[in-house]
């Protein structure tokens, strides 16, 4: 017999009881998958955004099917309707969340802070973050390289030229989180959307002292407490001379901006305030 076809028959045996050798491993360690898991996923929107809090939406539907209930499970993308057909599939009930929208806790344009420095580096938030507090005195506010917008796989972040700062399409954002998690100043907030898209927040993270932060930028939050008396809903806190309005509280009456000194509070989406006009009487005595 011939080397080659001894050595073409010890291969074919080799082949052979390697594919059985597979074939029972196979078998033993074979897991069977949910069918139900499939249906979640198709029911899902598919951006694999991760703003659920699993590695996609394969990870989300499994977390869905293992689950005994929906109560803390969400995905942001999707919403209640999305989270209404995943309880249909897996006969459950779900309650309808609030649903929310990224708000940029940063006014400092260019107008509002003096640039004192020039920055000659990498393009990156990240990077500009670990190497310097920023161009500006104020060490808490948006480096404007724009990671945020870099991240967003919804092209619901622009950069604005003119003050440098990222501004937020409403129609297009899905509150998944992912700008939020960029921002290494984290000046990005997921807050509820609100009704007719009205919200109300302190656009600052500015932590110094009053004096030092208005001197860094005009409209930093100076902690002067006067937002926090005149609500009378017990929604807005000050820690760290910086107020918090926390929006599960907050009902919108906005005598918290009128108050704000320094118009660290941004009102978005409300109707223009009338101002209230007192008829003036002339008494004429003759």
């Amino acid at each position: 017999m011939s080397i080659i076809l001894v050595s073409v028959i010890s291969l074919g045996v080799i082949g052979a009881v390697g594919t059985i050798i597979l074939f029972l491993v196979s078998k033993k360690f074979k897991v069977n998958e949910d069918p139900r898991i499939a249906l979640v996923q198709d029911a899902l929107p598919a951006a694999n955004c991760g703003g659920c809090g699993f590695p996609g939406c394969g990870g989300f539907a499994t977390a869905c099917v293992n689950a005994s209930s929906l109560s803390n499970l969400n995905c942001p993308v999707g919403g209640n309707s999305t989270m209404e057909k995943v309880a249909g599939i897996l006969g459950m009930t779900v309650e309808k969340t609030e649903p929310k929208i990224a708000v940029i806790r940063c006014n400092g344009s260019c107008d509002n802070r003096q640039q004192t420095s020039l920055y000659d580096g990498a393009s990156s938030c990240s990077i500009a973050a670990a190497l310097y507090g920023g161009d500006t005195d104020c060490s808490y506010g948006c480096l404007g390289l724009g990671d945020c917008k870099a991240v967003c796989q919804f092209g619901a972040i622009k950069m604005n030229p003119s003050t440098r700062l990222p501004e937020i399409d409403e129609e297009k954002c899905t509150a998944c989180g992912a700008c939020a998690k960029a921002c290494p100043k984290m000046l990005i907030e997921l807050r509820k959307k609100g009704t007719n898209s009205r919200r109300i927040y302190v656009s600052c993270m500015n932590k110094d002292k009053g004096g030092v932060a208005r001197k860094a930028c005009t409209v930093a939050c100076i902690g002067c407490n006067k937002c926090e008396k005149a609500c009378t809903f017990d929604a807005i806190s000050i820690q760290n001379n910086l107020a918090y309005i926390d929006d599960e509280k907050c009902r919108l009456c906005r005598k918290c901006v009128k108050e704000c000194p320094t118009s660290a509070i941004t009102e978005l989406n409300f109707p223009v305030r009338r101002e209230s006009k007192e008829l003036a009487t002339t008494t004429t005595i003759g």
